[in-house]
């Protein structure tokens, strides 16, 4: 399998882009005792805790498609344990509110998010006034579409310049649509592992990028799996490669939407480590946000994990 790279020549005085084959690594799925080796060892947990990671009603990733994230970006993945060792912000006394904020004239309405956000974290959520993209925020048309696009580094410099002091993280939507770097066409959202701000974008959930007969029906579902994707990187988890996982990187919107509105137990031990919620709980309280949505089949999976973690079980 091989990967085209870019070499630029304007240097050169060329002024055109050179294409040239370079060879690509091939991600291969881990296997069921690379997952638990993942996972770290549980001793010293209690059996409700160790319950909480079992691999009943989890499904490996399967190998990726031609198109799809792990062959554009093959990567190794994060362990709990080089979850530890990266010192992840964690939700302490001083710090425990995830903050929403709309950015944008066309940013969507946050309020209805809230009680999946509060159920999945386990933390207080709260929503700020909206936040106005300044001139100073560069921008592009998105190639192949007369759309404008946001440069998402001038973004992230805006929202820490407004991140509270008792601010888990700070996440904000905008219904522009994102590129981080000249050489991505855009990407979904970005978000920042160390300094607790993100952005993500619900520009391609919709028309243009998609035709309105496709998007209809799933709005709340995306911008919930956006939400808890991106303020996940901001607890410090990493893309995951180990089972089929909210936390799996996506390169369209097809491999988006595959994407279960759960995550693993590697990521769901790091999510617990930083939040620091009681998992029985958290499982009842998801189960009530799925439902209030319509998304029975997350809820009849939260409501399993659920009595999977009852006394006598």
């Amino acid at each position: 399998m091989e990967r085209r790279a870019a070499v630029s020549l304007a240097a050169a005085g060329l002024g055109v882009l050179a294409w040239t084959l370079v060879p690509a690594p091939v991600f291969r799925p881990p296997g069921p005792e690379e997952r638990r080796a993942a996972l770290g060892p549980l001793d010293g947990l209690g059996e409700a805790e160790r319950r909480a990671y079992a691999e009943a009603g989890h499904e490996p990733l399967p190998w990726p498609g031609a198109r799809d994230w792990l062959v554009a970006h093959p990567e190794a993945g994060q362990t709990f344990e080089q979850y530890l060792a990266s010192r992840p912000p964690a939700a302490d006394g001083g710090r425990r509110v995830l903050y929403l904020a709309p950015m944008g004239a066309q940013a969507p309405a946050l309020e209805p998010l809230v009680p999946f956000a509060e159920a999945f974290f386990g933390l207080p959520v709260a929503v700020l006034p909206e936040v106005d993209v300044p001139p100073s925020v560069r921008t592009r048309p998105a190639p192949r579409w007369r759309v404008r696009q946001l440069f998402v580094p001038d973004l992230l410099d805006l929202l820490r310049a407004r991140l509270p002091r008792d601010a888990q993280a700070l996440l904000a939507f905008t219904g522009d649509d994102l590129y981080p770097d000249a050489s991505w066409s855009y990407v979904f959202g970005l978000a920042s592992l160390s300094d607790r701000v993100g952005v993500f974008s619900t520009a391609r959930h919709g028309p243009p990028f998609v035709a309105a007969a496709d998007a209809g029906g799933r709005g709340r579902e995306r911008a919930m799996k956006l939400l808890a994707h991106e303020a996940g990187h901001m607890f410090g988890l990493a893309h995951c490669v180990h089972w089929r996982c909210l936390m799996n990187g996506a390169n369209h919107l097809r491999e988006f939407d595959a994407r279960p509105l759960h995550l693993c137990p590697v990521c769901l031990r790091k999510l617990r480590h930083a939040a620091g919620f009681d998992p029985a709980r958290r499982y009842e309280r998801l189960e009530r946000a799925f439902r209030e949505a319509g998304l029975e089949e997350e809820a009849g999976w939260a409501g399993a994990r659920r009595r999977s973690l009852e006394p006598g079980r």
